[in-house]
């Protein structure tokens, strides 16, 4: 079944044309300028066509199945639905869900119960057909939890697991360096000066004694397994050192511009926070996005804790540092793609999977219209 998309903004690799888009069979089959006359041409009214977004880290699964504190969504493929749905709304084509396999505090114990039920959720929604977006496993390997080793082996070998990250999140180490901002962040869900203070020290004690073993346990495991394997929150050129020396091709989310400025040169990719770029900076005192975007050091964006900031990112950043728009949509879109090995998408090319995103712009806010995943509206 041919579908012919025209007078539509589309975004190519380097400029923004006005054109028409034709897709046949699920790919892409031409791509032109100028307005289709054909009667059977839909017509987009001015409307941005671009390629799917590809997210490579979204913590927003996890929110679907604990929408409240202690509270666990007693139907998982709803949840896990309802994510999709989400996605697929944001403008997302292929989404990586970020899955924490352990835990960094005791009060993350819902995670623990629902690890093995959200990894099957995926793999279920993907293996019969209920997903709207292609979905991806993206393990968080938590290296402050010493029971970490045992809880990756139950992710081993499935389909979906594509991506995998090595995080350390003891109090005074990386995104929590400085530990009046992680103490900003405890106080704002609730906890007491005391809890504060008893829950910090158990948890630096932990991750001393947890990480270095389950740092050389994870890279051995993951030594050619033909998982992408990303370093997260490195803040020293010493992190990016390990990181390159662990088999890393990614660092995600550097916290300063040392870091982003060390990753470069050793030939790491990085992934920076698009909730970040849309906010002008980090909720935790890491280095702002936009300014590691006017220096050229950041390869691509993820959605993080926000689904819907993929979008607005890009257009955030067509005003500050004044990316162009092909650029700043390359960030969620074709650079992804090639981080990850998906050659067959992220770019509006003949040939390629017709993943693709109809949008207008109010003011400065997106509007996402109409999302295709292999030439079929799923939004």
């Amino acid at each position: 079944m041919e579908t012919i998309l025209t007078n539509a903004r589309l975004v190519l690799d380097e400029a923004v044309v006005e054109g028409t888009l034709v897709v046949e069979g699920g790919d892409i089959r031409a791509v032109d300028e100028g307005r289709s006359h054909l009667p059977q041409a839909v017509d987009l009214a001015g409307a941005y066509l671009a390629p799917g977004l590809i997210d490579l880290h979204t913590d927003a699964l996890e929110g679907h199945f604990v929408p409240r504190p202690k509270v666990i969504w007693p139907d998982a493929r709803a949840a896990a639905l309802a994510h999709d749905a989400q996605m697929a709304g944001s403008g997302v084509t292929t989404v990586f869900d970020a899955i924490c396999a352990g835990g960094f505090d005791q009060s993350k114990a819902d995670r623990r119960a629902l690890y093995t039920v959200m990894l099957d959720a995926v793999d279920e929604g993907m293996a019969r057909g209920m997903f709207r977006v292609e979905h991806r496993l993206h393990l968080r390997c938590e290296l402050t939890d010493p029971t970490l080793e045992a809880l990756v082996a139950q992710a081993e070998g499935r389909p979906s697991l594509s991506l995998a990250s090595l995080m350390d999140h003891t109090p005074g180490a990386r995104q929590w360096r400085n530990v009046e901002h992680l103490k900003t962040y405890l106080s704002g869900i609730g906890k007491t000066a005391e809890e504060m203070d008893r829950e910090l020290g158990e948890r630096a004690a932990r991750g001393r004694a947890a990480v270095p073993g389950n740092f050389a346990r994870m890279v051995d495991l993951f030594a050619g397994s033909g998982i992408v394997l990303a370093s997260h929150d490195d803040t020293t050129p010493e992190h990016v050192a390990d990181a390159k020396a662990a088999g890393c091709t990614i660092s995600e989310f550097p916290t300063t511009p040392e870091a982003a400025q060390a990753a470069r040169a050793a030939g790491l990719a990085t992934i920076g926070g698009a909730p970040n770029a849309v906010r002008g900076g980090s909720h935790s005192g890491g280095v702002s996005m936009r300014a590691l975007a006017a220096e050229g050091l950041i390869d691509a964006l993820a959605s993080d804790y926000v689904p819907a900031s993929l979008l607005q990112a890009a257009l955030a950043l067509t005003r500050d540092p004044g990316l162009t728009l092909p650029a700043a949509l390359a960030l969620v879109s074709s650079r992804p793609a090639a981080l990850a090995g998906l050659a067959d998408r992220g770019r509006l090319e003949p040939g390629l999977r017709a993943d693709l995103m109809i949008f207008d712009v109010i003011d400065d806010t997106p509007v996402v219209r109409e999302v295709f995943l292999a030439g079929r509206r799923i939004f």
